[in-house]
């Protein structure tokens, strides 16, 4: 399988990038993993929304670019579908045994996604109604798919 996390933003912080370094090796046992990073938008305090919808639309165009044909696309926003870790895991799972040989996650930046991302993607995921930094999402995601394959393969890191 190989699963790509396409991420509008650079992970400023070491911890962060040594946290999703740290999963991304140990993910290398599962799957292919691949991190796209695509640059941001400067956003202005107060940034009007007529602005906003400006930014994450340029912010999207460099998103769609990086999707490649093929691809399962699976937004992360606050309206998306809530699982488990067990049914996170079994939604991967049945991807794969329906055909799936490569999922895209996409995160957008401080703004969200523009809606044509969101109309591109096949699934739309979310982990919280809270709202987190989009840097730490990265982590977040990558954690959950690396505890996701070692449910699927019964590894004891779940527990």
């Amino acid at each position: 399988m190989r699963v790509t996390i396409i991420c509008v933003g650079k992970l400023k912080e070491g911890f962060y990038r040594e946290a999703v370094a740290e999963y991304a090796k140990r993910l290398s046992r599962y799957c292919r993993l691949e991190i796209v990073e695509v640059a941001d938008e400067k956003t202005p305090d107060g940034v009007s929304v007529l602005m906003a919808e400006q930014i994450k639309e340029k912010e999207a165009r460099r998103v769609l670019e990086k999707i490649r044909d093929g691809a399962f696309v699976c937004t992360l926003e606050i309206g998306g579908k809530k699982f488990s870790s067990e049914g996170f895991s079994g939604w991967m799972e049945k991807l794969t045994v329906n055909g799936v040989s490569h999922i895209t996650f996409v995160i957008g930046g401080s703004l969200g996604l523009h809606e044509s991302v969101r109309e591109r993607a096949n699934a739309a995921l979310s982990f919280s109604d809270m709202t987190f930094p989009h840097q730490l999402m990265r982590v977040i995601l990558a954690e959950q798919v690396y505890r996701a394959f070692c449910i699927m393969n019964g590894t004891p890191y779940h527990k």
